[in-house]
């Protein structure tokens, strides 16, 4: 069964410069705190990273999987799909970048994964791992995008 996670959040930042943050993959490990490494294999036709592949730790060990990735601009949207992975066989998810209200300075992200991972293990385990991941999608990019309009 495919385990689904939503969650919505504020930043102070545009939605430009949240979609410019979370498109650039090679940045990853430098704020998200998961992500170990992150190296672009392929580039789409505008020149965005097209499939990614990572290493990130998960429950204790290290991971591997690549993504491909998708854009969208109305609204700014970043979706991808898992072409492999070692201890997940579905790892599919998007970032939609949305304006608050009329500031075009603030943005509300709104952040959706699917994951299945290939070995069955507790939900309690499942549960810390969904939070874990949710914090880096949304907090530790919201942390980032933050820093980078203020400098």
């Amino acid at each position: 069964m495919t385990d689904h996670a939503s969650q919505r959040a504020i930043i102070d930042a545009s939605p430009e410069q949240c979609f410019e943050v979370a498109s650039n993959f090679a940045s990853y490990p430098e704020w998200a705190s998961d992500i170990k490494h992150a190296e672009v294999q392929r580039l789409d036709d505008d020149g965005r990273g097209g499939d990614v592949t990572f290493r990130a730790a998960a429950m204790g060990r290290s991971t591997t999987y690549t993504l491909r990735y998708y854009y969208g601009s109305n609204p700014l949207r970043i979706a991808w799909k898992q072409l492999e992975g070692d201890i997940t066989s579905k790892l599919d998810g998007e970032y939609e970048f949305l304006t608050v209200g009329d500031n075009p300075a603030q943005t509300e992200v709104v952040y959706h994964l699917e994951a299945l991972l290939v070995v069955p293990i507790p939900g309690f385990v499942k549960r810390r791992a969904e939070s874990r991941i949710i914090r880096t999608a949304l907090e530790d990019l919201r942390q980032r995008v933050e820093a980078t309009v203020t400098t």
